[in-house]
């Protein structure tokens, strides 16, 4: 049975999605240095955003578990971090393009650059220790791994703060530096693209809890 949530999800993304690329496109002015590269800035800043998002879920997700030992927070944790890489992946593809024209280079080990490339390893390897097998031990020691990987969530967000970085900060102590038609087009994109992490989390979280099921059918058949 289809979930009214995911229904709901559904029907608010294909309302958000257009009217999200036609405030990117269309509303928000071109920028005057950059130019029509820019544009890039408002997937980058949003799946990076939302990448980092769904790390905090897995590290909450994974202690809980640790805790309770319910099979249903491991299945949480796991959809989290997959589709939570996607978007680290959509973070690193998209930087080198907006990056390009304005470094020119593709990529620089800068601490920004260079802790989120780490990052996104780190929950790949989350990722295969979690499709070694559904024993208990291994979620264990997969919700222990994702705990201490969190460590390097922080270290991304305030790496253009703490170290000499030549990555541009969206938030700094004078504002965001931004004129009020691109905040909104940023602020818009935001919303969209958590709404779509929401959408494809419930989406993953039911296929894992189906694949449980299948496994569990074939165990007792056999």
């Amino acid at each position: 049975m289809e979930s009214p949530w995911r229904k709901l999800s559904c029907l608010a993304l294909m309302i958000l999605l257009p009217v999200n690329i036609f405030l990117i496109f269309i509303y928000a002015p071109v920028e005057k240095t950059m130019g029509i590269v820019q544009k890039v800035f408002y997937f980058h800043i949003a799946s990076a955003w939302i990448g980092l998002l769904a790390f905090v879920l897995v590290f909450i997700a994974s202690i809980l578990y640790l805790r309770k030992r319910e099979a249903a927070l491991n299945r949480l944790a796991l959809a989290s971090a997959e589709i939570g890489t996607v978007f680290i992946t959509c973070t690193l593809l998209t930087g080198p393009l907006w990056a390009y024209p304005i470094w020119n280079t593709w990529w620089t080990w800068d601490p920004r650059l260079t802790t989120t490339l780490v990052l996104w390893f780190m929950y790949l390897a989350y990722i295969a220790l979690q499709s070694g097998g559904e024993t208990e031990n291994r979620q264990r020691f997969a919700a222990i791994y994702g705990i201490v990987a969190f460590i390097n969530v922080p270290l991304v967000f305030f790496s253009a703060r703490w170290w000499r970085s030549i990555h541009p900060l969206v938030i700094t102590s004078e504002g965001m530096g931004l004129t009020a038609k691109m905040r909104v087009a940023l602020f818009a994109s935001l919303i969209t693209f958590s709404l779509l992490y929401v959408y494809l989390l419930q989406l993953r979280y039911r296929s894992l809890s189906l694949k449980e099921r299948v496994n569990e059918l074939k165990s007792k058949l056999t």
